[in-house]
């Protein structure tokens, strides 16, 4: 993926000017990333954005009594750890390589001196922490509100069409994702999760693989969303 096509697909770039993207794209650094590397850990100086070339990314918290929740699994073209270019607190969260990846890496300071030139990006900057607030107030209402059930198919859908965007978004929609990954973004166990699969595979709304879940009828997976 060309740096430039990728900074325009972070949200935080996006309504910027041509010409202040390729400045930026010319600022990132690439990095290699073996599967199972730890990119950064809760703690750690944030000093840093990070966007996916190619690859896949997963983001850990770890809650007070010890248990770690998969918040996102990221995949090409997402970005992660923006936070750290407007604060440079410390990392609230972890961040491993789920396989071999390629990353863009852009360094706070440079990102502060080309702000300071380029005020009118605060904007964009503003417009996507609204986004990012409101997404959460969503997945806490989910949380809140929602069965298992439907949140597992809402999160199915989400995966899948976030995977296949760009390639192919006629059915079936498939996505890479082993059940403990899959249990640890909802924040259940994982003998749940198998339960409720089980259910969808009894109905063949979905078939699953080897570290793989395919959506066999999104109309009646949709249904079970609400």
């Amino acid at each position: 993926m060309a740096l430039v096509s990728l900074i325009k697909q972070i949200p935080l770039f996006s309504s910027l000017k041509h010409e202040d993207i390729e400045i930026i794209a010319a600022l990132l650094r690439r990095r290699s990333i073996k599967k199972g590397d730890i990119i950064f850990q809760k703690g750690d100086e944030g000093t840093a954005l990070y966007a996916i070339l190619s690859g896949r990314i997963k983001i850990i918290v770890t809650r007070p009594v010890g248990d770690k929740i998969t918040v996102a699994i990221l995949n090409d073209g997402d970005f992660f750890g923006e936070m750290a270019l407007l604060d440079g607190m410390p990392r609230s969260a972890d961040a491993v390589a789920l396989e071999e990846a390629q990353l863009a890496v852009l360094d706070r300071h440079d990102f502060l001196a080309f702000l300071a030139q380029q005020k009118h990006a605060a904007l964009a900057i503003l417009r996507t922490l609204s986004l990012r607030l409101r997404k959460t107030d969503d997945l806490l209402a989910e949380i809140c509100f929602l069965s298992l059930s439907a949140r597992l198919a809402k999160r199915l859908l989400e995966l899948a069409r976030s995977e296949s965007e760009g390639v192919n978004d006629s059915p079936p929609l498939a996505m890479r994702m082993t059940q403990k990954d899959l249990a640890s973004l909802l924040g259940v166990s994982r003998e749940s999760v198998n339960k409720e699969l089980k259910i969808l595979r009894e109905k063949g709304i979905v078939s699953t693989e080897r570290s793989k879940i395919i959506i066999l009828d999104q109309e009646r997976l949709k249904k079970r969303a609400k």
